[in-house]
């Protein structure tokens, strides 16, 4: 599984942003994969920073990328 840093790195080389670890965890919860809960989070039942609508795809196209998700998984 790749890193949270791996993953940022290649969003950037690709779409030219640095995604927020935050909007990484929030699309693992939404995928299905397991992320780990950061110590300084406020509440683990609430999302102060979730991965803005218009972001997702190409955090998911990260995930197929390195293999963490199927193509399937993406419709």
């Amino acid at each position: 599984m790749a890193t949270y840093k791996q993953i940022q790195e290649y969003i950037k080389d690709v779409y030219g942003y640095s995604p927020k670890t935050c909007w990484i965890a929030h699309m693992k919860e939404v995928c299905g994969l397991q992320p780990k809960v950061s110590p300084n989070r406020y509440s683990v039942n609430y999302r102060t920073h979730p991965c803005p609508v218009d972001k997702q795809a190409n955090i998911k196209e990260a995930f197929i990328h390195f293999d963490m998700i199927q193509t399937s998984q993406f419709v």
